[in-house]
Parts: structure tokens; sequence; C-alpha cells
């Protein structure tokens, strides 16, 4: 495939290729991504622990892939839709093509659990079975379950008088064929793992650690939940279902809505059954029949079924096994006020480099808002925040101190659905005004504003931000958070916000660029201006970080500017369906995936405006959204241009040239899709560790100035 790609004639133009010759499978490209994940387990330099987090999180996002990407294959077949991908594959030639490519993602998986597994052994942390404890450990396990365990079970005969029951997804069940002596009797039996129990449990035993699945502990215990019955035969098996939501668009109350649709989606049909690999295929037939699951993808599994579930080996006794302890810093600028997040916005705009810089100074911002007598109203979008949420309860205190508060709730943030719908109950009995956007658009933008009385004026500080207000999310993703009191970017976020609220789209913004009204031509625009710059010889180059690039129109402004002369690069952690490389298509774009210790998650656009980068003339956007159609065109996000000279310097000549030099965490994308890793040894440079071991982005910049990493020849300007 690389050669048929990489042979095409230059002169051919970005016209001149086919669909399939410019475009590669969205789904497959995310599984590529997922590889790349499952290659960090692999990697022997990263702590054994850590390197099982990440095996966990390789399973975790498959499950999630077939839940929403697959799901919505098989619904198109299953309606009879011919439309094709944009390379050509119509919906079945793509879920054959997923299968394909997930039967060699699972046996990677597992060729990497038998690995880790042996490795901790070697640590003195035993996966082990009821079998092969001692003596003193098998009786504490024995009184474990008759204690905690066989209480919560519940075996269930399978016959005509007791019907298959409802699974629901990621279920785990024990399935086992039964006999009686006594009288013959045959039957089929189930026993449903309780999600409530932890999946592998600590047996004290000496000095090693010893973790037995709960799955071997109901085997080792069967004649105990079926008494007088020997067990034949025996499996164990996991569901994955459908998890798309449908929403009527005429619906009146959105709330009630969406909880009727979280629990549709229980009940949505079987789209993947897993096995362990020697289960009977008398027991296979029997299940796949009662589930009604003969169209789903099938897997005999060699290793661990629900390997999510790994994540639960991973012991803070065992600190030894993980990455050292971060030093999270508090931004600097703040310090320099005694605090003050909102003295530190007055004096000057700055930005936070999460998870470097600690996600506390967001926090502090919302809770001084609402303890600040001179504040009239908050306005904050919730579209993902954690279960015990900082940012809702300072909401709360504000409203409940008086000041007007309006929270933009977004329910449809996939699988937060309900905890959204319990903190928007909680904030409306509070007393703020909650607001749910559109039906059919997600609000997906990252926006905080305050109004603040100040003498006879009235000022406005905003937050933007690239990632989610989630304090844990912030300890493992890399996101930006701008702190400003620019006046003109605070009257565009109200406008934002009002046409969030309200349906009033703006006429005319000032600064901000939002979709799905005036993003996407902006984005193009900046791509045509490079164009233009590089038609008349003048230094044309394009830098831009995001987790995904899908869109197709961007991608063929991309070959046209390539084709034209502009130099781009682009650091694109998961999918990417653009192909880097192909002559007369895109020899100078090039392509890099960062995968490592944190998740890759800001996004990031720099335009060299004529003069190169980095340059003092160049323009800097941060954005909430990914390249793709959803984004631009079905969620409400925001385009922010970065015009304060000093954060513009600190986004491009330290984030976006960390991101340029990494070598430690980066993969280089082939013209055929494909990914290598660059060569690295123990000297390579590591964004993450840079930006771990360097002085903050919002601090006074002079120390970070001295350590910043050696820019490559070809981007220094003369």
């Amino acid at each position: 495939m690389a050669s048929s790609i990489t042979d095409i004639s230059s002169k051919r133009g970005p016209a001149g290729f086919s669909k399939k010759e410019k475009y590669l499978n969205r789904e497959l490209s995310w599984l590529d991504f997922n590889l790349r994940v499952l290659e960090t387990a692999a990697n022997k330099k990263v702590p054994l622990l850590e390197r099982v987090r990440f095996l966990s999180i390789s399973a975790s996002n498959l499950d999630e892939f077939y839940m929403v990407r697959v799901a919505g294959l098989a619904g198109q077949v299953m309606e009879g839709v011919t439309d094709r991908s944009k390379d050509g594959l119509t919906a079945s030639q793509q879920l054959e093509a997923i299968r394909e490519k997930v039967h060699f993602l699972l046996d990677s998986q597992y060729e990497c659990e038998k690995e880790l597994f042996s490795l901790c052994r070697k640590a003195k942390i035993k996966i082990t079975t009821p079998e092969k404890l001692n003596r003193s450990g098998a009786r504490w396990l024995s009184e474990w379950f008759s204690k905690k365990l066989f209480p919560v079970l519940t075996p269930l005969a399978i016959d005509p008088a007791h019907p298959f029951p409802f699974i629901q997804s990621g279920s785990l069940v024990c399935a086992v064929q039964l006999s009686r002596a006594e009288d013959g009797k045959r039957m089929k039996g189930l026993i449903l793992l309780p999600s409530q129990v932890e999946r592998f449990i600590k047996v004290p035993e000496g000095k090693k650690i010893h973790l037995v699945p709960v799955e071997k502990i109901i085997e080792h215990n069967m004649k105990s939940l079926f008494p007088g019955f020997e067990v034949e035969d025996q499996g164990l098996f996991q569901i994955t279902r459908d998890s798309l939501l449908e929403i009527d668009e005429d619906a009146e109350d959105l709330v009630e809505t969406f909880e009727t649709a979280l629990k549709r989606r229980r009940g949505g049909s079987v789209i993947r059954v897993d096995v362990n690999a020697d289960m009977p295929n008398s027991i296979v037939d029997f299940v796949m029949d009662k589930l009604e699951a003969e169209d789903a993808h099938f897997f005999r599994i060699k290793g661990m079924l629900g390997l999510e579930n790994v994540k639960q080996i991973i012991l803070d006794e065992r600190s030894d096994l993980l990455y050292k302890r971060m030093n999270i810093r508090y931004p600097e600028r703040v310090r320099e006020f005694g605090g003050d997040v909102i003295a530190a916005i007055q004096q000057k705009d700055f930005v936070v480099h999460h998870p470097y810089e600690s996600f506390d100074v967001v926090v502090e911002f919302l809770k001084q808002a609402a303890e600040d007598p001179a504040v009239v109203a908050i306005k904050q979008t919730l579209y993902r925040t954690s279960e015990d949420s900082p940012i809702v309860k300072r909401l709360i205190e504000a409203a409940e101190a008086g000041k007007s508060v309006t929270a933009m709730v977004e329910l449809k943030a996939r699988f937060d659905e309900e905890a959204n719908i319990r903190w928007a109950q909680r904030l409306e009995d509070a007393g703020v005004q909650v607001v749910f956007g559109f039906i059919d658009l997600k609000t997906h933008a990252k926006v905080s504003l305050v109004v603040r009385r100040e003498g006879s004026d009235i000022r406005t500080y905003t937050h933007f931000g690239t990632g989610n207000y989630h304090p844990i999310n912030a300890k493992i993703y890399t996101d930006l958070s701008y702190f400003t009191a620019d006046e003109a970017l605070g009257r565009d976020a109200a406008k934002l916000f009002n046409y969030m609220t309200g349906y009033a789209t703006p006429k005319k913004m000032e600064r901000i660029f939002f979709s799905p009204v005036t993003m996407r031509p902006k984005v193009l625009e900046l791509i045509r201006d490079e164009m233009d710059h590089a038609k008349a010889g003048r230094p044309a180059v394009i830098w831009a970080k995001m987790n995904s690039l899908v869109d197709s129109k961007i991608i063929d402004a991309l070959y046209a500017a390539s084709c034209a002369g502009v130099r781009i690069e682009l650091f694109v952690r998961g999918i990417c369906c653009l192909r880097p490389g192909v002559p007369g298509l895109s020899e100078n774009i090039r392509v890099k995936s960062i995968v490592g210790r944190f998740l890759e998650h800001s996004r990031v656009i720099c335009f060299g405006a004529g003069e190169g980068l980095p340059s003092n003339a160049c323009k800097v956007l941060i954005s909430s959204a990914d390249w793709m159609p959803r984004n631009l065109d079905r969620r409400v996000e925001s385009l922010v241009p970065i015009e304060n000279a000093t954060v513009k310097k600190q986004l491009v000549e330290q984030v976006m040239v960390a991101n340029l030099n990494d070598v430690a965490n980066s993969w280089e994308m082939l013209p055929d899709g494909s990914f290598r890793k660059l060569k690295r040894d123990s000297d390579s440079f590591s964004a993450h560790k840079y930006f771990m071991t360097n002085p903050s982005l919002s601090g006074r910049g002079k120390a970070l100035a001295k350590s910043r990493p050696q820019m490559p020849a070809e981007f220094v300007q003369e």
C-alpha cells in the first residue's frame, strides 16, 4: 500500500488523487492509535505498574470504541444505509476491516498481559488461583468467600421456568453445563459477577502479594453455588452493547428525555461477545443464541476477559513500580499576588499548563469570585466534571451568596449524562440558572466568565480552556487554561453564552471564532493566508496540535497548502485521516503522535503570517475543538486568538517547540497511515519530562528561557 501511494507522480496535484489515495479510514486510524497506547504498555523503560495501567487503558478504549463507533456502523448496516466513508468503504466493509484489526489488537494485548503478569510475579505481585494458595491463604479465602461473596451471588438455572436474564453491557458472566447424578437432570446455569466486588482479591500470604481473580474464586466454589450438581463444562463471557442515545428533537423536557434514553441504552443490542479461549462450542452456541448476537463481533480471548480491570493490581504499597510523583506547581504569577487570581489577571493575561501547573488555580478563580462581594455574575460551561466536583461546589456557593450564576450543562457528554443530570438538579436547587443548550448541538466549549463591579465600571474576567473542568483529568491530560481581562474577549464570551442560553447567534464577534458558525471558515482562511505567503515567496509555516484530524475539507486545504509550498507540522495524538509525505499531495506535511505519561489534549494552532515560526508576527489560537466534522459542524466550540505577546511566545516557543523536539514519546506517521517510533535513547528529549522539570509557563520566564530545548536548525529564523 505504501509504495502505491509514494510512487504517484508529483505532477497530478491534490485534485488528481482518488478519495482512497487522499484519506485514511477514521475507524482504522483510531485502532492504530490504540495500538500505540498498547505499545507504551510494552515499553520496558516505563515502570511496571504504569505499563499495567496502559494495558488497562487500551482495553477500556476498545470497549468504548465498540459501544460508540462500531455500534454506529452496525446501525447503518441494519438500516440499509449505503453511504460510504471518505476512503470509499461501506459500513459492512469497515466492520470487517475492524474485526480483522481487532483480532490483531487482542492477540497483542494477550502477549502484553502475559509478559506483565510474569514481571509482576518477579516483583512479588502474584496473580494466582485458589488451588495454588498455601493452607493459611486457602483458609482465609474460603472464609472470605462465605462471608463476602456468597451472599451477593445469584446462581441462575436456565430452563423453561427460568428464562435467560438480561445482561448489561460490560458484565462478566460464568456459564456452566450442569448434571445431577441422582436423576440424570442436565441444565445450563449462569452466575453474573457482581460489579460491586473487586475483580482481584488480595489474599494475605507471607511477604508476597497474592491476587486472586474473582471468577477463579467462583469456579473453585461452584459446587456450593449449585449443590447436588456436577459441572461438566464452563466458561466465562463478556458482552458489549450499543450505547448510542436517540433523542427526540421535539422533546419538551430534555432531562426527562435523557433519563428515559439512558434506560434504553442499557438495553442496547449486543455488538460484541468475548469468551475465554477454551469455552466449549456447546456453551458458545447457547450464549450466542440466547443473546440473539449472531451479527455481533465474536472473539475467543486467550487471556483475561474484561482486561480493563487489570488496573486493580496497581497497588499503592508498590509505589516503587510507579512513576515518581510529580511536583505539581502552583502558577508563579498568582503566587506573586498572594494567591489573588483576579488581581493577577488584572495585571496581565497569563496561561497555565496542566498537569504540570495545578488545576487548583481554576477552582480558586471561581472560589474567589463566589466570595468576592464585588462580583455580580458568573457564567460557566460544564461538559465533563468529577463526581465530587469543586467547580460545581463553587457555583453553588456563589448562588447561595446571592450572585447571578448561570451554568451551561451539556447533557449529551457521552457516558457522563447521568452525572450531569445529578449536578444540574443540585445546581438548580441552589438557585443556579441551569441551561441545557441545544438539542442538535453538543456544547463543548470551555469558558468561564466572571463579571465584577469595580468603582463605577463593570469588568469581565474570562477563562478559556482546552480541556474539561475536571480536576482528576487535569492531573493526567495536558491542557491549557488562559486567563484574561481583555475587554473584547470578555464581550465575545458573553455573546457566546447568550448564543448557548438564548439561541442568539451573534452577528459579529470581535475576536473569538466559534462552531458551528465561524470556526471552520476562519481555519480555512488562515490556511489560505499561508498559501498566499508561500506563493509570494515569504516564509509559510503551519504548526497545529490536536487530538484528531478527520475533516476532509480541512485536509484538502492542508494538501493544497503543501502543494503551494507551506511547511506543515501536525501533532495529532489520535485519529489522523490525512496522509503525510505523499509526493504531489502532502510532501511538505509531517505528522507526529505523542503518547506517553500524559494524555496530550491541548489544541493549539500557529500560522507564520509571512515571517515563519517562531516569530513575533505569527498568529496563535487555542481551541476546545479538534478538526473533525462533529466539532466544526455539530458542536458549540471556541477558537480563541492569543494576542498577548508573552502568552503567545510561551505557547509557540515552549509548548509547540517542545512537541516539535520530542523524541522519547513520539511516533512518525508514514504515507500509508502506519506509525513508526522515532529512534530514541536514554538522552532523547521528552516534552513531558521537560515540562515536569522546568519553571511554569505562568512564571517569570527567565529561568525557562535559559533551559529551553535547543531549536532545530531548520526552524531558527534568520
